[in-house]
């Protein structure tokens, strides 16, 4: 049986665009990390993908993961809208630009570099490694250095 990763995560802002935070629980053979950072003027779903990228740049070499998120921006932006923007180079179907692309570039890359299953939970409905990711997220916004 190959070890699983498991990665959590989660973004938060208040006002969008206004100080953001992220936050992730990563899992391995019974260990438990806790990451989470801030930005001081940022959006909501930049942080999300923060929260993902900040995860995944903490494993050390190949692994199996699971990431579950409660960002369907994430999942479905990962798993089926990158495939056309690459195509496109970085241009939605309406031909503009993709926003955030060059954090979708940076997830882009390091997901490539694992074999990455994503799973989709609805946030604040008490999965416990959500609301624990989300409680991090805003800790990063409390701990995030202002303008």
């Amino acid at each position: 049986m190959v070890d699983r990763v498991d990665i959590f995560t989660d973004g938060a802002c208040r006002g969008n665009p206004g100080p953001g935070g992220w936050g992730a629980v990563m899992r391995f053979r019974g260990k438990e990390k806790q990451l989470y950072g801030g930005e001081p003027e940022t959006t909501n779903n930049r942080m999300e993908l923060k929260a993902v990228i900040m995860a995944l740049e903490e494993l050390t070499r190949p692994a199996a993961v699971r990431v579950t998120t409660d960002s369907q921006y994430v999942k479905k932006g990962i798993t089926e809208w990158i495939h056309n923007w690459k195509r496109n180079g970085w241009r939605t179907a309406a031909k503009k630009p993709v926003k955030n692309s060059d954090l979708w570039q940076e997830l882009d890359q390091l997901v490539a570099q694992h074999d990455v299953a994503w799973d989709w939970v609805k946030g604040h409905s008490g999965h416990p490694e959500n609301e624990l990711a989300d409680t991090l997220a805003n800790r990063g916004i409390d701990e995030a250095p202002s303008l």
